[in-house]
């Protein structure tokens, strides 16, 4: 059994929209400790999906895009008697929001000749009508543990 972690880093919600969900996704998106680059690609991108969805409120959006990315199931590696299976778990709730994040901004990276703040608002209309690379991903993700639906019983 996993020990219980003590102080998990709790994230300060974003001047703007006062959310840690926005925060977190900032932090995310950062490299090399570049958080004021971050933050005007993740506010850009707000800002894009307001305007595009015209909106009072870009949050619904994204937040939409959030739960529909993040996944519910996924795959372990289970050695058993010198096999190997695959065996579906539920995702612990730290997981999801970890995953949702990384393959959102995986697929934000992925697409070519635009900026980023562009990408991002791209990738999370799209998330937010459930289709676009991230939801595939999830999609996946949640196909191999319904095909490997039979292995269920080796996780203890």
């Amino acid at each position: 059994m996993r020990r219980k972690v003590k102080n998990r880093n709790i994230v300060q919600p974003d001047p703007i929209y006062n959310s840690p969900k926005v925060a977190k996704l900032i932090n995310y998106i950062m490299n090399d400790g570049k958080k004021e680059a971050a933050r005007k690609i993740v506010f850009g991108a707000l800002a894009i999906i307001k305007e595009q969805a015209k909106v009072e409120n870009p949050m619904e959006i994204f937040d939409n895009a959030l739960k529909n990315i993040t996944p519910l199931m996924e795959v372990r590696s289970r050695r058993v008697g010198g096999a190997n299976y695959q065996v579906p778990v539920e995702v612990r709730p730290d997981r999801r929001i970890a995953l949702a994040y990384r393959w959102l901004i995986g697929a934000a990276r992925g697409k070519k000749g635009k900026p980023m703040h562009k990408k991002l608002a791209e990738e999370l209309l799209m998330a937010a009508k459930n289709e676009g690379d991230a939801v595939k991903k999830r999609e996946n993700v949640h196909k191999m543990a319904e095909a490997n639906k039979a292995f269920a019983h080796f996780a203890w």
